[in-house]
């Protein structure tokens, strides 16, 4: 599959009628703002995996609003797939449910920082990113996500953040899922390992997205603290759709996460099994394949492990896998000149 950002780094309209593969006026598609691919005969393009056809946005729409928690995964770099989760999240908000928004890249520590901004700021979305110290967290620049959140806010809704502080991941890839406590880890269903396939498609996400490029001794933690981070988030997207006024959730997310096989779908299904969960994908489009269904191999899956896919062109990046190599290369010099103060 091809390279996404490694983990560790972090509108106009296609046509008048909403034919399979099409747009209706005002969603999210041509012009495009990728640059690479742009032409491709999937993008734009909304691909069902589990019936193996094409679906409209309307249809889309209509399957989300009718599940309790909808999972939408990007690729965090690419504007289109934030001007699709924006248009999604307005529509959504805007239909029969009443949904709260979560933010994976918010950790649920920002908590008293991101409610006290809503407190003076209920209705601007611009100043939310700064408050809860969005770019010092390495995310992309807050404009990506910020007509998200406004969307969320213009229908009143609240944001709530949803994943684990890194200290915490860290000290999960330290000690294992110990280090929640044996009370938590049993409350978010990690006592339960996954099937071992999906162990299996968990590992080999966990080496593709770092490039084959981590130690080896590194890739179970890595895989351990990406399960216990998929479970903190569907615990809290649960939690959000609980919230006063609310009957549903929205989660803003990686596509890695928004899996049905292994990822925050997977793990509603475990935690909160009367309400169904539905994972979206945006996928760019590979140029050298046009078949839907064959993609399923870019993610090691005998189909695509999404319930949608929702094809885009890919947005021009830097070879993230040179960057990962040379963030690697640092963090060793930098860990050897501690060891080496230690020592001293």
């Amino acid at each position: 599959m091809p390279r996404l950002l490694p983990i560790l780094l972090l509108a106009g309209l296609l046509g008048a009628c909403a034919a399979p593969g099409g747009a209706p006026p005002g969603s999210p598609g041509a012009p495009w703002r990728s640059e690479e691919g742009r032409d491709h005969p999937l993008a734009g393009k909304i691909w069902m995996p589990g019936e193996g056809r094409f679906v409209t946005p309307e249809a889309l729409l209509a399957a989300l609003g009718e599940a309790r928690f909808a999972v939408l995964g990007e690729v965090h770099d690419n504007w289109d797939h934030h001007r699709i989760q924006a248009w999604l999240t307005a529509r959504l908000m805007a239909g029969d449910r009443a949904p709260a928004l979560a933010f994976e890249m918010i950790t649920t520590a920002e908590k008293a920082a991101l409610d006290a901004y809503l407190a003076t700021h209920p209705r601007d979305a611009a100043g939310l990113g700064p408050a809860v110290k969005w770019t010092a967290r390495g995310w992309p620049d807050w404009a990506m996500y910020a007509p998200i959140a406004q969307a969320a806010l213009d229908a009143g809704a609240p944001i709530v953040g949803a994943d684990m502080s890194r200290p915490r991941v860290r000290a999960i890839i330290k000690e294992g899922v110990a280090a929640l406590g044996a009370a938590r880890v049993r409350a978010l269903g990690l006592d339960k390992p996954l099937p071992r396939a999906l162990a299996q498609r968990l590992r080999w996400e966990i080496v593709e997205s770092h490039c084959d490029q981590l130690p080896a001794s590194m890739i179970d933690p890595m895989a351990t603290a990406m399960g216990a981070r998929d479970a903190y988030m569907a615990d809290a997207v649960r939690a959000a759709a609980r919230l006063p006024g609310r009957d549903g959730a929205i989660l803003i997310t990686g596509a890695g996460h928004a899996r049905a096989d292994h990822g925050v779908p997977y793990r509603l299904g475990i935690l909160a099994p009367e309400g169904r969960a539905l994972g979206l994908a945006m996928v760019e489009v590979d140029p050298d394949e046009t078949d839907p269904g064959a993609n399923a191999a870019r993610f090691n899956a005998p189909t695509l492990p999404y319930d949608y896919v929702w094809f885009t062109p890919r947005a021009a990046r830097a070879e993230p896998c040179e960057r990962f190599a040379d963030q690697l290369r640092r963090a060793k010099e930098r860990h050897l000149r501690e060891r080496e103060k230690s020592d001293d």
